[in-house]
């Protein structure tokens, strides 16, 4: 077990933690992970790509939506 919490978490592992992170359910487990093993670069690029491609998507839907109304 040791083993694993030296391994850098992989890609899709950032990528869920932070999903999680966004929506505030991450396991004890996986964020001493990424706390133990993690760069921190790593998840601050990954918060604010999935900051900024949110609000993106909140801006086109509304913009959607807002010129289907008329």
């Amino acid at each position: 077990m040791e083993e694993d919490n030296k391994q850098k978490p992989s890609f899709g592992q950032v990528v869920l933690s932070t999903l999680a992170a966004a929506i505030g359910v991450q396991s004890n487990k996986n964020r001493e992970r990424d706390f133990k093993a993690g760069s921190i670069k790593t998840y601050v690029a990954a918060g604010l790509i999935f900051t900024a491609l949110f609000v993106i998507t909140l801006v086109l839907v509304v913009k959607t939506v807002l010129s289907n109304m008329g």
